[in-house]
C-alpha cells in the first residue's frame, strides 16, 4: 500500500510541474535568506529566475499583461531548502523496501521481517530494514539466532539505521565463508559471542563487505523506480536540492533522469574519494556539470557511529573501555591523507565524514596540511557530521573555513542514550551549533537521509529546541546550544548554497537568483517551537515549475 501511494503521488507531481512564465507571489510572509535576513511583501519571477522582490506597488512595472497571481494567503514563503547530507537512491529503495524502524521490541522486529520474508522467493536476498535496537523495550543487539528461524531459505543482511552496523543470518554468513576463525579486515568488527567464539551475526563498517560484496547490483529499472519515489519525497517535503551520497549506478540514473527533463530535485554529487584518479586525469573540477546535475565533492569515511560504538574518541566508550571507536582503514594505512591531498590540487571539495571527537581533530589536521602542500583556492572544505568536536576545535573550523555540515535531527534521537555510550562529562561536545555559529563557523543542515527523515521541518524543529524524542528534555538537550528559526532556516538554504559553491545562484530570495521556493502552510517564526515539525508545505517550486501542490 505504501508504495502504491507514493507511485501515485509521483504522477501527480509529474503531471503539474509546468513552468509559469511571470507570476506574482503575494499576501504572505515572504522571508528571503538575504544578508539582512529581510521580509519582503512579495516577488515576482519570469520563466526560472527571480525579476523582482520588495512591495506589492513596485511590482506592477515588471509584470506583463498575462501574468500569474498566487496567493499566498498567508503562508511563509522561503527559499528552496536544501539538505546538505542524503543517501537519495537507497532512500527510494528504502520507501520501497522493508521498514524495520516501526519496531519497538524485538518481538515486532522478527514479526516485520518475517512479514516481509514471506513475500519473497527462495534464494532471494533480504536487505534494507533500518532496524534500532535503542527503541526496543531490550536494547541489546539482535544475533543471528533470533532471525535464522524465519529466514532458512534467504540469506538475510539488514543494516541498523545509522549504515554502519549490520545484521546478516547464518545463510549469508556461510555464503560469505564468515566463521569464528576469520580475521577481523582493517576499520571492521566481526562481533562474535565471548563463550563459544561464533560470529554473533553483527558486523560493523568495513566487516559488513564481507557479505554485502555478494548481492546482486539491482536492475536499471529498479534504480529508475528508486529515483522516482526520491524524487516525490523530496517535493512534497519541500526539498528543492540535495547534496547527494553518490555511487556511479546513481549517477548514470540521475544522467537520465536529467536527459529527459524529469529532475524535480537538484543534485549536487558526492563521489567516493577512491576514485579521486578518475576525475584528476579526465581534468574534472568540482562544479562540472549543469545547476541540475553536478559533480560536488569527493566523499570518504574517517570513523564510524556513535550508535555503533565505531566513531572515533580521544577516550574509550563508557560501555566498553576496550575501545575508543574505529578509525577507517583508510585513515590508518594513510590513503585517506594522500587522496586528500590529490583531489585538492586536482580542484575537488572535500567531504569526510567525522562523528567522534578525534575523528574530527584528524580531519582538522589533515585539512591544515592541505593547505600548507597545495596553492591557495578557494576550497570550502566540508566535515560531514562534526557531531562530537572539542572546545579548541571549534575555533579551528572556522580558520581553515571548514563547512560544519551537520544534521540536527540525529541529536534529538542521540541525546536519548549518548550518555551510555560517552558519559555526562563528554556530551557537552555533542552538536555544538551555536558555538561554531558564534564562531563563525559556515553550519549548514540536512538530514543524512535515510538514517533520519528527509523533512527539514523536523530538522529546523530539532536545531531550535533540541528535544529528545523521549520528552525528557523539554528545555532542550544540552540547551545552550539551540539556535534560532532564523539562523536553522540560513542553515537550509544560503548556508547549503554556498556549500555547494552556489551561493550566486541559489539559496535566498533576491534578483537573478532561480526561482526554488519552499512554501509552508505556518509561519514557522512566530508559531510555538513545538509545531514546526507540522507546518505543513503547501508548494514546492523548482526552477520556476510547481513540482508539488498540497
Amino acid at each position: 500500500m505504501k508504495k502504491l501511494i507514493l507511485v501515485v503521488m509521483v504522477l501527480f507531481t509529474f503531471e503539474g510541474n509546468s513552468q509559469m512564465s511571470q507570476t506574482l507571489f503575494k499576501n504572505g510572509v515572504i522571508f528571503t535568506s538575504d544578508s539582512k535576513n529581510s521580509f519582503v511583501e512579495c516577488v515576482v519571477t519570469e520563466g526560472n529566475k527571480i525579476i523582482y522582490t520588495g512591495e506589492v506597488v513596485g511590482a506592477t512595472k515588471f509584470l506583463s499583461h498575462n501574468y500569474e497571481t498566487i496567493d499566498l494567503k498567508g503562508a511563509l514563503m522561503l527559499p528552496g531548502l536544501t539538505d546538505n547530507h542524503v543517501h537519495f537512491v537507497s532512500g527510494g529503495f528504502y520507501l520501497g523496501g522493508l521498514d524495520l524502524r516501526p519496531a519497538k521490541s524485538t518481538k515486532e522486529f522478527k514479526q516485520l521481517l518475517k512479514d516481509y520474508i514471506n513475500n519473497k522467493k527462495p534464494g532471494e536476498w533480504i536487505t534494507g530494514g533500518d532496524w534500532d535496537h535503542e527503541a526496543w523495550e531490550i536494547k541489546d543487539l539482535p544475533t543471528k539466532e533470533m532471525i535464522d528461524e524465519i529466514s532458512p531459505g534467504n540469506p538475510v543482511l539488514i543494516h541498523r539505521f545509522d549504515g554502519h552496523l549490520a545484521l546478516a543470518n547464518s545463510v549469508a554468513l556461510k555464503m560469505a565463508g564468515v566463521t569464528a576463525s576469520t580475521p577481523e579486515p582493517a576499520g571492521g568488527d566481526i562481533v562474535t559471542d565471548k563463550i563459544t567464539g561464533e560470529p554473533t551475526g553483527i558486523l560493523k563498517d568495513n566487516a559488513i563487505d564481507l557479505v554485502s560484496k555478494l548481492i546482486p547490483v539491482s536492475s536499471k529499472q529498479a534504480y529508475t523506480e528508486a529515483v522516482e519515489l526520491a524524487l516525490n519525497e523530496a517535493a512534497r517535503l519541500g526539498v528543492t536540492m540535495v547534496h547527494d551520497i553518490t555511487y556511479s549506478n546513481d549517477l548514470s540514473t540521475y544522467q537520465k533522469f536529467e536527459k529527459e527533463g524529469k529532475l524535480t530535485c537538484r543534485i549536487y554529487c558526492r563521489l567516493p574519494i577512491s576514485e579521486v584518479r578518475n576525475h584528476s586525469v579526465l581534468g574534472i573540477e568540482s562544479g562540472f556539470g549543469s545547476d541540475f546535475l553536478k559533480i560536488g565533492s569527493l566523499k570518504a569515511f574517517s570513523d564510524g557511529s556513535l550508535g555503533s560504538s565505531t566513531a572515533w574518541f580521544f577516550e574509550p566508550y563508557e560501555q566498553d573501555k576496550s575501545t575508543s571507536g574505529l578509525p577507517m582503514e583508510i585513515v590508518s594505512n594513510d590513503s585517506l591523507r594522500q587522496w586528500a591531498i590529490e583531489a585538492d590540487r586536482a580542484g575537488l571539495q572535500l567531504s569526510i565524514h567525522a562523528i567522534g571527537d578525534k575523528a574530527n581533530n584528524y580531519i582538522l589536521n589533515l585539512f591544515e596540511e592541505v593547505v600548507k602542500v597545495n596553492p591557495p583556492r578557494d576550497r570550502r572544505f566540508r566535515i560531514e557530521h562534526a557531531q562530537h568536536v572539542i572546545k579548541e576545535d571549534v575555533k579551528r573550523f572556522k580558520e581553515l573555513n571548514v563547512i560544519a555540515s551537520v544534521q540536527p535531527y540525529h541529536l534529538i534521537d542521540d541525546g536519548v542514550w549518548a550518555h551510555k555510550r560517552i558519559g555526562h562529562d563528554r556530551l557537552p561536545t555533542s552538536y555544538r551549533f551555536r558555538d561554531m555559529i558564534s564562531e563563525g563557523v559556515n553550519v549548514c543542515f540536512g538530514s543524512d537521509w535515510t538514517v533520519a527523515p528527509l523533512n527539514p521541518l523536523l530538522g529546523i524543529y530539532a536545531a531550535v529546541t533540541r528535544r529528545t524524542l523521549d520528552g525528557k528534555n523539554p528545555d532542550g538537550w544540552i540547551p545552550d546550544q539551540k539556535v534560532s528559526v532564523t539562523e536553522a532556516v540560513r542553515g537550509y538554504t544560503i548556508n547549503n548554497a554556498y556549500a555547494a559553491f552556489m551561493e550566486d545562484r541559489l539559496g535566498s530570495i533576491e534578483v537573478g537568483k532561480y526561482a526554488d521556493f519552499t512554501i509552508l502552510e505556518k509561519n514557522i517564526f512566530t508559531i510555538d517551537p513545538e509545531e514546526i515539525k507540522d507546518a505543513g508545505v503547501l508548494y514546492t517550486i523548482v526552477d520556476g515549475k510547481i513540482v508539488y501542490k498540497k
